[in-house]
Formats: structure tokens, C-alpha cells, sequence
């Protein structure tokens, strides 16, 4: 029996509060990162590694509240502080590979914001998890536009 595989390509964009410099730094700090990725609270962090640099990555693993572990492990390619990042990631859930992505992350100045393009190229088990992954992302960047308007004034 075949392996399921459902490639999907999708793109957020957000105004950001602040210059490309401010909101990279919510990106590379592990700090400012954390505050506004955690998007299940009732899940045990049992792992919390973050390396953000050229070879480095991060990996994060969670027990979720049925018992089952979730997982996300990312490896950095490029880093162009204040203008891009490129990153390949994989999540896994019970120690099996569910999906399979490479990521770009572009931060443009405009005006008084920092337009960020959000480029997500994946391979997923099913249809339904592109599109949970896609709504769940914009959801994250929902949550760090919230995170940034509350840190007082955006670093120049």
C-alpha cells in the first residue's frame, strides 16, 4: 500500500508593525519566537531546542493531552538577517513524518511596516492537512502582529 502524498504551495502576507529589522528579531530571538508560536497551551512541551543559525534549527516536541507526541524539526539554509529566511521542516506526530516542507520568509519595508511573505512549499499526507497547515500558519501570524504591537516601540 502507497504512501499518500498532497504537494501544496501557499503564501501569507502581513503588515508588520515596525521596520524588517523589528521583525526579524521575532524570528531569531528564541524568547520573542516562543511568544507567539505556542498555539496548542494543554500540550506538555517535552523538548524546546532552537539554534537560530545557518546548519542550526530547532526542534520542538509536545505531548498532547490523548497522549500521542507531536513534533517539529527544522534546519536553517539561509539566514539574511532583516531580509529573508529559508528553512526546511519537518512534523511528525507518534515519531512518523506527516509533512514536509521548505520555507521562505521574506520581511520588505513599506513605509512605517514590514511586509512579510510567508512561502510555504509542502508535501502533506491528505488534501485536508494543507489546509489545516495553511489556516494554522496564518493563525500564528495572526497571533504575531499581537505580540509585536504589545513590545512598545519597534527597534529602528
Amino acid at each position: 500500500m502507497g504512501v499518500s502524498v498532497n504537494h501544496r504551495t501557499f503564501v501569507i502576507e502581513r503588515a508588520l508593525p515596525g521596520t524588517p529589522r523589528h521583525a526579524f528579531r521575532f524570528w531569531s530571538d528564541f524568547a520573542l519566537k516562543r511568544q507567539w508560536t505556542g498555539c496548542h497551551p494543554d500540550w506538555v512541551v517535552l523538548e524546546d531546542r532552537f539554534d537560530f543559525a545557518v546548519g542550526g534549527g530547532e526542534r520542538v516536541r509536545w505531548q498532547m493531552p490523548d497522549g500521542p507526541e507531536q513534533a517539529m524539526i527544522a534546519h536553517y539554509l539561509e539566514i539574511h538577517p532583516s531580509e529573508r529566511i529559508v528553512y526546511a521542516y519537518t512534523m511528525e506526530t507518534s515519531g512518523r513524518p506527516i509533512s514536509s516542507s521548505l520555507v521562505t520568509v521574506e520581511f520588505t519595508p513599506k513605509g512605517a511596516e514590514a511586509v512579510m511573505t510567508f512561502t510555504e512549499q509542502g508535501v502533506f499526507g491528505t488534501v485536508a492537512d494543507g489546509d489545516i497547515r495553511e489556516s494554522g500558519t496564518g493563525l500564528g501570524f495572526d497571533r504575531l502582529i499581537a505580540v509585536m504591537q504589545g513590545q512598545g516601540e519597534p527597534v529602528p
